[in-house]
């Protein structure tokens, strides 16, 4: 029987329950609020403690980055188009990147994952 050398409990498969510090809302929660705040949010989750470590988390962090990267890449192509193909594009791009946005909330609120086609491999690779 194993003793956590910090508190003195026993260890529950190797991690100390006291010691460990326990996830403050679900995976599930935690995931769809790294969409949230388009990017932010997913950044301060790599952060915060108990997330960082967790893949699930990681992997809709980095996405969540990796796709308001490219929305604004993206943007600020269409911007630089001409004036009138800009004013055509830009409420349909915009219509896109919020049905984008509700449906990767809504699959990581039900703990699904949305792979994206090129951002999605390389959010797994990162998380």
């Amino acid at each position: 029987m194993a003793i956590c050398p910090s508190c003195g409990a026993t260890l529950d498969g190797g991690q100390c329950s006291r010691c460990q510090p326990a996830p403050v809302i679900a995976d599930n929660i935690a995931s769809a609020l790294c969409y949230l705040l388009l990017g932010i949010t997913g950044a301060l989750l790599l952060f915060i403690e108990p997330y960082s470590h967790n893949r699930r988390v990681r992997f809709h962090a980095f996405q969540s980055i990796l796709v308001n990267l490219v929305i604004i890449v993206l943007w600020v192509a269409i911007s630089l188009t001409g004036r009138h193909v800009a004013l055509l594009l830009s409420p349909l791009f915009l219509l896109g990147c919020l049905v984008l946005w509700l449906a990767l909330i809504w699959t990581a609120w039900q703990d699904n994952r949305l792979v994206l086609p090129v951002i999605g491999p390389m959010a797994e690779k990162h998380a």
